[in-house]
């Protein structure tokens, strides 16, 4: 009998109909989890400054307690690793999750409760199989083991008990040992800091697993994958796992990598799902395979709430709750969480799809974007201008980043355009020219930005040499785990230090 259908009957299926309420119970939903979290923290630090305890709407919640940044919490989040508790949330945190939200060389440390591990990141997980099963009933999944690709942690100011790294080895650290039985590499090669150490070590001993899944991040795995190939000799990831079948992939768009991913994984069997695990919590999972928009998670450890895109930066920004959204329009993500994270803005931007259920996908960051002459250009933007112009000259993107050229010894501006290409288009020119035109297709303030070249000039793509981006991030001590390139950037602090290595 196939044991993945075994399980999932006993382990999963009930779990699928607690998940049907997501139609049309979601508003109910988060207001059980705004309750229970207002609740819960009633007594902390944080609950007795804004009274928690006389807060019984939502409306209440919203006039009473600011919307928070890393630099509000920070002297909370500082105490805490200093070993201090029951400050935002009433249990004990010992873990940090170093957040890879950004490359700046100042780190943020997201407090990480053992309820947000339970209720949020693992809960998260287990339902991302669960959602897969769904769609794939003839899944061997458990026939064979899970390559988990994750970071590093380290002791957090040599308190006892406290660690502070990546999050996937948060995760690692703490999952059940039972979990260990159907996953690789060991736990000690998991944690090994030295990433080019740790796919060495991964290979040495996965070689010759029935590996069925892979979990990671897609440009690192992608490093993993080529590493196993070339050790082999082979063309294809499933010459080696011939029965692997699925890829949970988050942390970074899968856009750019998935041509890269078709080349090197062939097998007509073989199915991604994008997942949406932060540091800040577990959001999103991809419910079906032939829609790329994610499932939002709405019974979990996190109310949500939602600022429209244009008004981030003002004063007294309108804030939504979920049944208030509108379809099809850019938020910033704003959440409250059981690790003790009041009305935070995680950084992220989202636009919902649909309502019944609530699904949506990840349109960029709130400081991730160009808008140096007002043409407010975002990663969603970048990522479909991109795939037009791969698909209309053959190329293939391995990394970029963008910025403004303010103004060139011609008094001109433009945006400039660093790629690293696996397979160069043919012919670069009208690469740029494919790009350009369909960021005026799909984005009226960078048409009209555009317009007649006077405010911005033709966009302008620089060819990246191999290895580029990874030596960057090598530089910054950035390699492995969740560490991204930032796509798009306001100002030209990454691009500058990017081509002085373009050398």
């Amino acid at each position: 009998m196939n044991i993945t259908s075994l399980l999932n009957r006993i382990c999963f299926e009930r779990r699928l109909k607690e998940l049907d309420r997501y139609n049309d119970q979601a508003g109910e939903l988060q207001q059980n989890v705004l309750n229970r979290l207002i609740g819960a923290a009633a007594n902390t630090e944080w609950g007795k400054k804004y009274d928690y305890k006389n807060i019984h709407t939502y409306e209440e919640f919203k006039n009473r307690v600011p919307i928070q940044t890393y630099e509000e919490i920070k002297p909370y989040v500082e105490r805490l690793r200093r070993g201090e508790q029951n400050l935002l949330w009433p249990s004990d945190i010992c873990w940090f999750a170093k957040s890879s939200g950004t490359t700046n060389d100042k780190s943020k440390f997201i407090p990480v409760s053992r309820e947000s591990l339970h209720d949020t990141h693992y809960k998260g997980g287990q339902d991302a199989v669960t959602l897969y099963l769904k769609q794939n009933p003839e899944s061997h999944f458990f026939s064979g083991k899970g390559l988990i690709l994750g970071g590093s942690h380290s002791p957090n100011y040599n308190i006892r008990h406290s660690l502070v790294g990546d999050l996937s080895a948060i995760l690692i650290q703490n999952v059940n040992p039972l979990v260990n039985f159907i996953r690789v590499p060991s736990k000690k090669i998991a944690l090994m800091s030295d990433f080019e150490s740790k796919i060495e070590a991964i290979a040495d001993t996965t070689l010759h697993t029935n590996i069925t899944s892979l979990s990671g991040v897609p440009s690192w795995m992608l490093v993993l994958i080529k590493h196993l190939l070339k050790r082999t000799d082979k063309e294809s990831l499933d010459e080696i796992w011939p029965n692997l079948e699925v890829f949970f992939h988050g942390g970074v768009a899968f856009t750019p990598y998935r041509e890269q991913y078709k080349e090197i994984i062939r097998s007509s069997n073989m199915h991604y799902v994008e997942t949406y695990n932060a540091s800040e919590g577990y959001f999103g999972t991809q419910s079906d395979f032939n829609d790329l928009s994610m499932l939002l998670m709405v019974d979990y450890g996190i109310f949500y709430e939602f600022i429209p895109m244009e008004d981030i930066g003002i004063n007294n920004p309108r804030i939504f709750k979920l049944d208030e959204i509108e379809l099809n329009k850019n938020y910033a993500v704003v959440i409250s969480t059981s690790a003790g994270l009041w009305r935070y803005m995680i950084g992220d931007t989202i636009k919902f799809t649909n309502v019944k259920p609530y699904k949506f996908v990840i349109t960029g960051r709130t400081k991730h974007f160009i808008n140096a002459f007002g043409e407010e250009l975002i990663v969603d933007n970048a990522e479909k201008g991109l795939a037009k112009a791969c698909a209309e000259t053959g190329a293939q993107v391995a990394d970029y980043s963008a910025a403004p050229v303010f103004m060139d010894i011609n008094a001109k501006c433009r945006h400039q355009w660093l790629i690293e290409f696996v397979q160069l288009p043919n012919d670069i020119n009208r690469f740029a020219k494919i790009l350009d035109c369909t960021l005026k297709e799909i984005n009226s303030d960078y048409e009209a930005k555009r317009q007649n070249n006077l405010a911005l000039q033709p966009l302008e793509v620089i060819v990246a040499r191999k290895g580029l981006f990874h030596d960057w991030l090598a530089q910054k001590g950035k390699l492995g785990g969740q560490h991204k390139v930032p796509r798009l950037c306001n100002t030209r602090q990454y691009i500058d230090e990017m081509l002085q290595l373009n050398k």
